[in-house]
């Protein structure tokens, strides 16, 4: 039988809207380490930490020098689960949130201590496209049963509560056949998602508790690190370098899996961080839980310094770049070249437009975003070397309220308290150490008058003189008065 014109015509349109033009809509793996520094890996310069399966997954994929999340780790959470700056999002500190009662300045609370409920996840417009979603680990965004995971968009959840590395405690309970590390049964709680979703597309969501304080590993690792040779530039923290092995192991099993699955070439696989490293403690504690200076009068020798963000300046609780800069690597086999690095400024709010686009899904129309997709950026290379972003911490936490924007190679910081300005060029001062704002006025001004939209835009809360202000006890910490 032969086929007529318009017959043989519309089989070959319906065969490429099959086939190429119909493409397979990608898995995305999202892995999150805790607290991990902008310098801690060896694929960033590191030169004592260990971490062979994450450079492999650099050596795959794209490596980012300037990628940035809020300075702690509820507010990048937020972002990436709402697609929003944390200003916007009103979850801007940790949840309950630093109390100082005695500072200069009264700062701004959290209007609810759990992600608002307006907020269309990033998990629900996922599912919305037709993915099975799974979220294992550390979420920080409200502890009652409706605020959980699996009430925000995601089809499988297990929520760590508690417990520590060695006793994790979960929400929905989880029986572990085995007694296994908090690293290991997350990493089971991935592979099980895999192995289960193996045929259809999936989103998976890794939130690891390492490297966060208390710093704690197996013996065999520390002592692994205890006998290697030190680097002099850096802190050298055995417990913390075994931490970041944890990880990198997770990391490892993950790619594993999906290589034995087969879908490993249909996943783009990224590995992330949520602030910048502790490289000191806000409330200067400095010895680890069991020390004391009478047993070690020059210090623990597994001090509470978890690392060196060094040449990036302070650590996490600033706005600094130690404190926001933070390691983000993309694998896609076939889509982003193997063994690239990128300059482009990316940021947490992006992944949710990102993941979308990858989805072939519908962004909500109702909630604002202040990401853009990373697409250009992973298959192109494309830059703007002009882009914006922004950081607001109006809290004390390692320092005083801030709030800060890098546009290009510039950044600004304000002070919150005294109402002063910095401006930094990165390119030629990554240490953020020579503040150049008298000697380009108008570059000043510029990046002012930016800052200050934005903040205006986003309703940006800010701090208030405090009446109870008390200079002999305004260091004191107190028990947030506005936490549930």
């Amino acid at each position: 039988m032969k086929l007529s014109k318009v017959t043989f015509a519309l089989f070959w349109i319906l065969f490429f809207l099959n086939s190429s033009f119909a493409q397979k809509k990608p898995n995305i793996v999202l892995i999150m380490a805790d607290d991990l520094g902008g310098r801690d890996l060896p694929v960033y310069g590191n030169r004592f930490n260990e971490a062979p399966n994450i450079s492999k997954l650099a050596s795959q994929g794209m490596v980012f020098s300037n990628a940035y999340a809020a300075p702690v780790c509820s507010p990048t959470r937020a972002s990436i689960q709402s697609g929003q700056y944390p200003a916007r999002v009103g979850i801007f500190d940790f949840i309950p949130g630093h109390w100082r009662p005695y500072e200069e300045v009264t700062v701004p609370h959290h209007e609810v201590q759990h992600l608002p409920n307006q907020i269309i996840t990033i998990g629900e417009a996922m599912q919305s496209a037709g993915y099975k979603t799974g979220y294992f680990g550390k979420w920080h965004l409200g502890n009652n049963p409706e605020h959980l995971p699996q009430n925000r968009g995601y089809d499988q959840a297990h929520t760590y509560v508690g417990g520590g590395f060695y006793k994790p405690k979960f929400t929905p309970e989880y029986q572990s056949n085995e007694k296994k590390r908090l690293s290991e049964v997350l990493t089971d709680m991935g592979i099980n998602f895999l192995e289960e979703n193996q045929e259809e597309p999936f989103f998976l969501f890794i939130s690891h508790y390492d490297v966060h304080v208390q710093l704690d590993a197996d013996k065999e690792l520390i002592s692994k690190y205890l006998n290697k040779e030190n680097d002099p530039n850096y802190s050298n923290n055995a417990v913390y370098a075994a931490m970041i092995e944890h990880v990198d192991l997770s990391v490892g099993k993950i790619m594993e899996t999906l290589e034995k699955l087969g879908l490993a070439e249909e996943t783009l696989f990224i590995f992330y961080s949520d602030n910048g490293g502790v490289n000191n403690r806000f409330d200067h504690i400095p010895l680890l839980a069991g020390g004391s200076l009478e047993v070690y009068p020059e210090g623990h020798p597994l001090r509470y310094i978890a690392t060196t963000n060094i040449p990036l300046r302070a650590g996490k609780g600033t706005v600094y770049e130690g404190g926001v800069r933070v390691p983000l690597i993309v694998r896609w086999p076939g889509k982003v070249r193997s063994g690239i690095k990128t300059e482009a400024l990316v940021s947490s709010v992006d992944f949710f437009p990102t993941f979308v686009e990858l989805a072939q899904g519908t962004m909500p129309e109702k909630q604002v975003f202040d990401g853009i997709s990373m697409l250009p950026v992973l298959t192109e290379n494309k830059i703007d070397s002009e882009r914006e972003l922004f950081t607001h911490y109006p809290v004390y936490h390692h320092t005083v309220p801030m709030s800060a924007l890098r546009k290009g190679n510039w950044k600004i910081i304000e002070n919150l308290v005294s109402g002063e300005f910095s401006l930094y060029n990165l390119e030629f001062d990554l240490s953020e150490m020579t503040d150049l704002k008298f000697s380009y006025p108008a570059k000043l001004e510029e990046m002012k008058t930016v800052l200050k939209k934005w903040q205006q835009n986003t309703k940006a809360q800010m701090p208030k003189p405090n009446p109870d202000f008390d200079p002999v006890n305004r260091y004191q910490w107190g028990k947030n008065p506005y936490a549930n």
